[in-house]
């Protein structure tokens, strides 16, 4: 019986997950959709996909975490209508498995020698474990958490 149970509860955690996946659109960006801060085509940089949801539902796209941020912390600038606190969910690829995980727990190596498609960028991991071997292959500078990320350090990128 508590086999069974078990089976019961990680098929709904597998069908919840997925469905947050899914909801988040980072799998399914549509091939229109531009990032709302370079103006570039997102679904042409399926690896470095990043979006943002806002509470009304819409998402908006981008090609690479750093424009996500840009957005987050200007949100007024690239989405007048909208304010940071109607963001509900933010998420990323992570750099090695592909993988939609959410940004703001994610490890972001900053200065590395792997460029987005807009240049310099932050690379996402879902473990530190990964972001510091990252970092050590790749001339990364530093590993940053989600609220270390300031509007400088989206500058000093560009």
């Amino acid at each position: 019986m508590k086999l069974i149970v078990t089976a019961v509860v990680l098929f709904c955690l597998l069908m919840v997950a997925s469905s947050f996946a899914a909801e988040m659109g980072a799998d399914s960006v549509p091939p229109g959709a531009k990032c709302p801060v370079c103006g570039m085509f997102v679904a042409k940089y399926p690896d470095w996909t990043a979006t943002v949801r806002f509470k009304d539902g819409t998402i908006a796209y981008y090609d690479g975490p750093k424009d996500m941020f840009s957005h987050y912390l200007d949100t007024a600038r690239y989405t007048p209508e909208k304010r940071q606190a109607d963001i509900v969910a933010l998420s990323v690829k992570e750099y090695y498995l592909l993988t939609i995980i959410n940004a703001r727990s994610a490890f972001f190596v900053y200065g590395s020698d792997v460029y987005g498609p807009m240049g310099s960028e932050l690379i996402p991991f879902g473990t530190e474990k990964d972001a510091t071997a990252f970092k050590l292959d790749h001339k990364g500078k530093r590993i940053l958490r989600f609220n270390e990320i300031t509007r400088q350090t989206i500058k000093s990128l560009n």
